[in-house]
């Protein structure tokens, strides 16, 4: 009776345009389940004019994790709130950990291209001697107190 359709979370579409009976009809749940898991902040729909819900297809995703989390693994829903919270954290985390790390690419590479065009010594050898000194240093071995 229901065509089967597959959603990928990665290519999953975040424009909510899926009235409620649509996004519970793919997620293979009742629209009352829906406005629930809402209710409990599992997930958030936007809001059309009138006020109604519209899910994208990444909250159909969403939505068939929390089904699946529930019946396959027996967590509660408040565990499932605070793990779908924790993801996100993570997800978060990972995107900043990676800017951090463009910058700090951007910065060697700068300090490099500084380094390049302001030392003198950036064609010759790593060890960076100021001037040459013509210093003597004279090493006397000390007398043991017996002679």
């Amino acid at each position: 009776m229901y065509e089967e359709i597959s959603i990928s979370v990665e290519q999953a579409s975040d424009a909510k345009v899926l009235i409620i009976s649509v996004a519970a009809r793919l997620a293979g749940m009742h629209p009352q389940t829906l406005r629930q898991y809402d209710r409990l902040g599992l997930v958030q729909p936007g809001r059309a004019g009138g006020g109604g819900r519209r899910y994208s297809e990444r909250d159909v995703a969403l939505l068939r994790e929390v089904q699946r989390l529930s019946q396959e693994d027996g967590v509660n829903l408040a565990g499932i709130k605070r793990i779908i919270g924790l993801e996100q954290l993570v997800g978060d985390l990972q995107q900043r950990v990676a800017e951090l790390e463009d910058q700090l690419d951007e910065a060697h590479a700068r300090i490099a291209q500084m380094d390049a065009m302001t030392s003198p010594y950036a064609s010759r050898d790593l060890v960076r001697q100021e001037r040459h000194s013509t210093a003597l240093v004279v090493w006397r071995p000390r007398r043991s107190p017996d002679r």
